[in-house]
């Protein structure tokens, strides 16, 4: 993989948002509205780049065993900085995006980025591969805020949008219909992809992070008890 795909592999083919399912919690709630959406994939982008970079450059010193551990200390490091910045120059976005700002440190993407990628690579490659992820990231909740504000509120970026201003489909702008546009979202990447924007053998043993530790036992018992069913 050249650097380039390595950076662009996060916008369509692993999008961590609309193929791989990562992050639900912070996509549904912080694409209400196109600054929270915004505000939320840069600082998730952040945190991504510089905690990539981070445990790559000391994945050889950190011992395998309390490798967890480490890498949430090192991104929960990022996030407060991220945080304190946020807070600083920015208090309405830091206001508007409330505790889910501190819970980028167990968002799924950036914990398993470090464990699958930036802990087998090198810092210029992780940094890439931070970038590509937070950039897809950063696309999936805008291209969700973009749908649930228009159709929901009328706006966007508080544009008022002729007729639907004044004609709001609230349903959009509820939870509900976040999850109608999440997975309407999901469906179009999986039909313009023919169901190939990532091989499903990367969600065999080979992809799971955990597999040093079962030494693929569990999937084994698995594999053995569908043979025997069919």
């Amino acid at each position: 993989m050249t650097k380039l795909q390595n950076l662009l592999k996060g916008i369509i083919k692993e999008n961590p948002v609309l193929v791989l399912v990562l992050g639900t919690c912070p996509t549904l709630a912080m694409t209400k509205s196109m600054s929270s959406a915004l505000g939320m994939g840069l600082a998730a982008m952040a945190v991504l780049i510089c905690s990539n970079a981070a445990i790559s450059a000391l994945r050889k010193v950190i011992p395998d065993k309390v490798r967890i551990p480490c890498f949430i200390v090192l991104i929960a490091g990022f996030v407060t900085i991220v945080q304190l910045l946020i807070q600083a120059f920015l208090p309405d976005l830091y206001v508007s995006l409330g505790t889910f700002l501190a819970l980028i440190v167990v968002n799924c993407i950036i914990l398993g980025r470090a464990e699958m990628f930036a802990s087998k690579n090198g810092v210029v490659d992780s940094i890439l591969d931070g970038a590509g992820m937070g950039l897809g990231f950063t696309l999936a909740l805008l291209a969700m805020a973009t749908i649930r504000g228009i159709l929901g509120n009328g706006t966007w970026f508080d544009i008022k949008i002729p007729f639907l201003c004044d004609n709001p489909i609230g349903f959009f702008s509820q939870t509900a219909g976040g999850f109608v546009v999440f997975g309407t979202m999901i469906a179009l990447v999986n039909y313009f992809t023919n169901g190939k924007a990532i091989k499903k053998t990367e969600f065999g043993c080979n992809g799971c992070p955990h597999a040093s530790l079962c030494n693929k036992t569990e999937c084994a018992g698995v594999e053995k008890k569908e043979g025997e069913n069919a």
